[in-house]
């Protein structure tokens, strides 16, 4: 085996590592690793200064196979430990077992109390100095919801973003409870997009806004299993537990942008008043719906860029469920990101049952109230490019439902489009969901693989020009 041959250190060397951190009397941290044969003593120590900053910690301890407990002091202690460790994991994953975290004990630790509340996470990707993310275990206690808001702004104070910090411009759009604005950061120069929601909303939007953060979160850190239910099994009384849960989650979103190039980026969030803002990556193109007909070379390699994104989602058991024109952004750059996971949901244990979406681009099961999964939006991802390349409006919401449900799937014409166009759109909307294609097949459908060149200036080539043909037709302001 590999390991046997180079040592656990080569072979586990890409492999994430979570260590967990114990604290007597108040459960643990889990700090994620993305570097772990690197990782040095002096790593752990700083580290453990943060979740411990009222202690003094000079050393820590590891179990080894007997359960005796092996003291670290140095980077050759430490490099033991690992070595250990990542033997251990080898032969876990040898024998198909769950592989469990790497358990430290600090030592010369003085109990923190109440430390720990919020089941803390540690990153290590952007550096050495990392703020904490969120967690909620299995364990939490009620009370541990019940923050003031004071202690919750200190918490967001950590963060990366201010209110003071920004500058707003132009409206670009309203929808999922908010409505988002093109502006400026002004200490790092970055156009944003801005996501402003307010807090008086309904229980639905809520459940809609937590959920686009719990996916933001999933995609960053797809490693970690992280749920919400224990906070609305807890307390569903009031707007608190929301906020509570909302600030943990966004503590944990500004600290990287997201892991996929097809998914749009977050930079951070704040709240104001009663008003958070959630700051995402700026697509100067805009979204697709504002495009009239695009010439299906450049659409092909806009495909490709979709096609991947909802892969990678559906990699992570996301169902995205709201797939159309205007959550497809573009920029002069030739990037095609997803946007807009306020109505997507996770497949973890069971298929979707809910009906949320955008009537227009609803399969027909989800129409009927059936249950629905991927090949959902596969049938959404057809209907988008087609009515981009028909360039016309969708009908009327009750005409076009029932054209979805009871009559057969519309078809482009042959002779106005290419055949591998015309049977990539015929495949993905098929009536029965189990015809249209998989994943996998998505990128292997020849429409998909004759552009498939990585090929960005094409797009970026076709976003500035039809930008300034807008411009000019548009005349000086």
């Amino acid at each position: 085996m590999l390991w046997l041959a180079f040592g656990p250190f080569h072979a586990m060397e890409n492999q994430v590592l979570v260590i967990r951190i114990k604290i007597p009397n108040s459960g643990a941290v889990d700090w994620t690793v993305h570097s772990g044969p690197q990782l040095l003593f002096r790593d752990v120590l700083d580290v453990i200064g943060q979740v411990l900053p009222e202690a003094t910690t000079t050393a820590f301890e590891y179990e080894d196979e007997d359960g005796d407990r092996i003291t670290v002091r140095s980077d050759e202690e430490m490099e033991a430990m690992l070595s250990y460790y990542y033997s251990t994991v080898m032969e876990q994953q040898v024998n198909g077992q769950l592989i469990e975290p790497l358990q430290i004990f600090p030592r010369a630790c003085k109990p923190p109390g109440e430390r720990n509340i919020h089941g803390l996470k540690v990153n290590t990707r952007a550096g050495p100095s990392q703020h904490g993310s969120p967690a909620v275990p299995d364990s939490l206690p009620s009370n541990s919801l019940k923050k003031s808001s004071a202690e919750l702004k200190k918490i967001l104070a950590n963060g990366q973003m201010n209110e003071q910090d920004i500058r707003y411009r132009d409206t670009l759009g309203h929808g999922n409870g908010g409505t988002v604005y093109k502006a400026y950061h002004v200490p790092s120069g970055k156009i944003l997009a801005v996501k402003v929601i307010l807090l008086d909303i309904t229980l639905e939007l809520q459940k809609q806004i937590m959920s686009e953060l719990e996916i933001l979160y999933k995609v960053i850190f797809p490693w970690s299993f992280f749920s919400y239910k224990a906070a609305y099994d807890i307390d569903l009384q009031g707007f608190g537990c929301f906020v509570v849960f909302f600030f943990l989650t966004i503590f944990v979103l500004f600290l990287l942008q997201c892991d996929s190039s097809y998914i749009i980026g977050f930079y951070g969030a704040f709240f104001v008043e009663n008003r958070i803002s959630i700051c995402t990556e700026f697509m100067d193109g805009g979204s697709l719906d504002v495009y009239r007909k695009i010439p299906e070379h450049v659409l092909g390699r806009i495909a490709i860029a979709v096609v991947k994104g909802l892969t990678y989602l559906w990699s992570l058991k996301i169902l995205h469920r709201d797939v159309k024109p205007s959550n497809m952004l573009v920029n002069t750059r030739g990037q095609v990101k997803l946007c807009d996971f306020g109505v997507s949901t996770q497949l973890v244990n069971s298929i979707a049952k809910t009906y949320v979406g955008t009537n227009a681009y609803m399969a027909p099961e989800r129409i009927s109230g059936e249950q629905y999964g991927i090949h959902s939006d596969v049938w959404s991802l057809g209907i988008s490019f087609m009515e981009i390349q028909k360039n016309q409006g969708s009908l009327m919401p009750l005409q076009l439902l029932q054209c979805i449900v009871d009559e057969d799937s519309p078809v482009l014409p042959v002779g106005e489009f290419s055949e591998p166009f015309v049977h990539f759109i015929t495949q993905c909307m098929r009536k029965q969901p189990k015809e249209r294609p998989a994943p996998e097949d998505l990128m292997g459908h020849p429409f998909i693989m004759q552009f498939n060149d990585g090929n960005a200036t094409v797009v970026s080539m076709w976003v500035c020009r039809a930008l300034e043909e807008r411009r000019n037709q548009q005349g000086p302001p």
